[in-house]
Parts: structure tokens; C-alpha cells; sequence
């Protein structure tokens, strides 16, 4: 018996398994990333919901994903622990996919502040011509060239990218679902 599972364990045995399927992310048909079951993926869905989840599978054209709730929790020494409340399940349809990536900041908006930036540069620049006009003495060329900086400035902030990081499907991001199955469709 001791000399047994010794040789069981050095003689290999042929073993079958099946691929997963797995998602691609193309960017103008070329590779960026491949998304397997057991990967975190971060996504908003076309119904506007913003998701970063675990992939517990990927079969039959849908992503099967699992977001967790976590909370820290402080304790009586002063110190916190990171405690895991409860999970949400999720199916989507990799075309429900709208787009991949960190969502847009909510905290700051870089554009409307751009924009108001802009808007007030353009109305200094504007006074200090209306000031040139009327009285020479008064114009200061220091303000001017401040007024035109600071428009210019908020122009290119106002001009800045829309969806933060996430890459949008459409014209040059798609998701392209690889089936593994023998069974092909």
C-alpha cells in the first residue's frame, strides 16, 4: 500500500477540459485587452449604470458579474477593518456594454469651470478694448494680456474629454465575444 500511491502519483493522466469564453476589446480592429471569467472589470451599461464587478463567467453572448458591497468598519482601538456586507449579481449582454473604464468624475467638472473661464476672459478682454476706446490712460496692457491668457486657458479646459478615461463603444471601441463552446452557432 506505501509503495502504491507513490507510482499512482508519478503516472500522468490524460485529462479534458473545456475553454472558456472570453470578451475582446478592439480598438479600430486591433487587440487592447481580453476579458476571462475571474478578472474585475469596470463598465457602464447602456442603461446608465456604472459597475465594477467581478466576472464569475462568460457564456452565450452574456457577462455574468458579481459587485461587492464593502464598508470599513472602525474598532475600539481606533483603527477600521474592511468588512464585506453583501454582493449583487448582474447579467449583461456584452452589447448592453456602453462603455469600459473609470466613469466620469462627479467632484470636479473641468469643462463648465473651463467654460466660465473662458466666458469671463472673453468679457475682460472685451472691457479692456472698450477702455482702450474711451479713455487711453486707464487701459492697462498687463490686463489685457491676463484676460486673453486666462480665456485661452478656458477654452482648452472647456475643449477637454468628455467621459473621463472610459473608452465608448461604437466607431472605434467594440466588444467582440469569442465562443469556445464546440457547439458553434
Amino acid at each position: 500500500m506505501k509503495l502504491l500511491l507513490p507510482i499512482l502519483l508519478l503516472i500522468s493522466v490524460t485529462s479534458f477540459s473545456q475553454s472558456a469564453d472570453f470578451i475582446q476589446l478592439k480598438k479600430n480592429n486591433k487587440l487592447i485587452t481580453t476579458f476571462y471569467s475571474g478578472m474585475n472589470i469596470s463598465l457602464t451599461a447602456k442603461s446608465g449604470a456604472n459597475i465594477t464587478a467581478l466576472i464569475n463567467g462568460i457564456q452565450n453572448d452574456t457577462l455574468y458579474l458579481q459587485e461587492f458591497i464593502i464598508r470599513y468598519l472602525s474598532t475600539t482601538f481606533g483603527g477600521y477593518i474592511i468588512d464585506t456586507v453583501g454582493s449583487y449579481r448582474y447579467k449583461y449582454h456584452y452589447n448592453q456594454v456602453a462603455a469600459i473604464g473609470n466613469k466620469e468624475k462627479t467632484n470636479f467638472n473641468t469643462r463648465g469651470s473651463g467654460a466660465a473661464l473662458f466666458g469671463g476672459g472673453a468679457l475682460l478682454t472685451l472691457a479692456s478694448g472698450v477702455v482702450y476706446v474711451v479713455d487711453r490712460k486707464k487701459f492697462s496692457l498687463p490686463l489685457l494680456l491676463t484676460s486673453v491668457g486666462l480665456g485661452t486657458l478656458g477654452y482648452f479646459m472647456a475643449k477637454g474629454k468628455k467621459n473621463g478615461s472610459a473608452m465608448v463603444m461604437g466607431k472605434k471601441y467594440k466588444l467582440v465575444y469569442m465562443n469556445m463552446s464546440n457547439t458553434g452557432k
